[in-house]
C-alpha cells in the first residue's frame, strides 16, 4: 500500500493515477471528499492532526508527503507525520520539499522545511526528497480573469524562472516511491527553460486561439491576493523569488531527465493540456 497525501491536488492527482495504473494499492488522502480513480481507497484527513493519518498509514509501505498550507504556518510541527509513518510501519517516504531550501535557506518557511528534511533523514526510513521550483499550475490563479476578461494580472511580468509541470513532479515521485534505487536522492525539479509570466500568458493565448492581455500587478497587490490562499510568510517568500531570482533559481536542472529519461515538459504543453480551465 502506498499513501498519497494531497491526493486531489495538482501533483497528488496525477501521482495517484500513475500508481494505480502501475497496479499499486493506493490510499489517497485529502482534506475534503473527492473522486479518486477506481480501486483507490480514499481517506479524509487533516495532516495538521497526525492521528488522523493512522488509519491510512497502518500497513502502508510508502508515503508521499505533501504539506498542506497550515503545516507551513508558524507553530506547526510536520515532523510529527514522520513519527506517525514510522509507527505505522512505513518503510519509505518521498517528501515534496521546495527548491528554496537550497537557494534561500534562511527564509522562515525554508528553515521549517529544512528541519522537516533533516527529521526525515534522521528517521531511519528510506527517503527521497523532491525540490521543485515554481509550478506551471500556478497559472490557474489567472483562470477566472482569463475566462471573464481575457486578462492575466501578475507581478514581475518580465522576470522568469524555469517553472515545472506538476505532471513531471508526479512522475518523478512515482519513480522514487516504486524504485529503491532513488533512496537518498535529492532532486531539484524544473522545467526546460526560463519563462516569464508575460510569455506564459502568450502560451495560454496561443492554446486558446484568442488574445490575452497582460496587466502588471504591484508586489503589494500580488501579496494581498496570495495571502488569501497561503500563509503570509509563504506568500512573501514566493514573491521574493519571483521578483529577484538568484542564479541558482534560474538554473535549468537536469534531474527530471536523470530520473525519467526524457526532457521536462515545457509550459506550452501544460497550457494545452489544461486549456479547458481558461475557456
Amino acid at each position: 500500500m502506498i499513501v498519497v497525501t494531497g491526493a486531489t491536488g495538482n501533483v497528488g492527482r496525477p501521482l495517484t493515477r500513475a500508481l494505480a495504473e502501475a497496479g499499486q494499492q493506493v490510499t489517497a488522502v485529502s482534506r475534503h471528499a473527492a473522486a479518486v480513480p477506481d480501486g483507490v481507497r480514499h481517506l479524509v484527513a487533516d495532516l495538521a492532526e497526525p492521528a488522523d493519518l493512522k488509519p491510512a498509514l497502518a500497513g502502508a509501505k510508502a508515503l508521499f508527503l505533501l504539506l498542506s498550507g497550515g503545516l507551513h504556518a508558524a507553530g506547526a510541527n510536520p515532523a510529527d507525520i514522520i513519527g506517525a509513518a514510522e509507527a505505522g510501519g512505513v518503510r519509505r517516504v518521498v517528501l515534496l520539499s521546495t527548491q528554496g531550501v537550497a537557494t534561500r535557506p534562511f527564509g522562515p518557511t525554508r528553515i521549517a522545511m529544512r528541519a522537516l528534511e533533516d527529521a526525515l533523514r534522521e528517521s531511519g526510513l528510506e527517503w527521497a526528497i523532491l525540490r521543485p521550483g515554481g509550478f506551471a499550475s500556478n497559472a490557474l490563479w489567472w483562470a477566472d480573469s482569463i475566462r471573464t476578461q481575457r486578462v492575466v494580472a501578475a507581478p514581475f511580468g518580465d522576470v522568469g524562472v524555469p517553472i515545472v509541470d506538476p505532471a513531471d513532479i508526479a512522475e518523478v515521485a512515482a519513480a522514487c516511491l516504486l524504485d529503491g534505487r532513488h533512496a537518498g536522492g535529492v532532486y531539484e525539479l524544473t522545467g526546460p527553460e526560463v519563462i516569464t509570466p508575460r510569455r506564459q500568458a502568450e502560451a495560454i493565448a496561443a492554446a486558446l486561439g484568442s488574445p490575452v492581455r497582460f496587466h502588471d500587478l504591484t508586489r503589494d497587490e500580488a501579496k494581498s491576493a496570495m495571502a488569501r490562499s497561503m500563509p503570509a510568510e509563504l506568500a512573501e517568500d514566493t514573491l521574493t523569488i519571483l521578483g529577484s531570482p538568484n542564479p541558482a533559481e534560474l538554473r535549468v536542472s537536469p534531474d527530471v531527465q536523470q530520473v525519467l529519461g526524457r526532457s521536462p515538459r515545457p509550459f506550452a504543453d501544460w497550457a494545452a493540456r489544461n486549456i479547458a480551465a481558461f475557456r
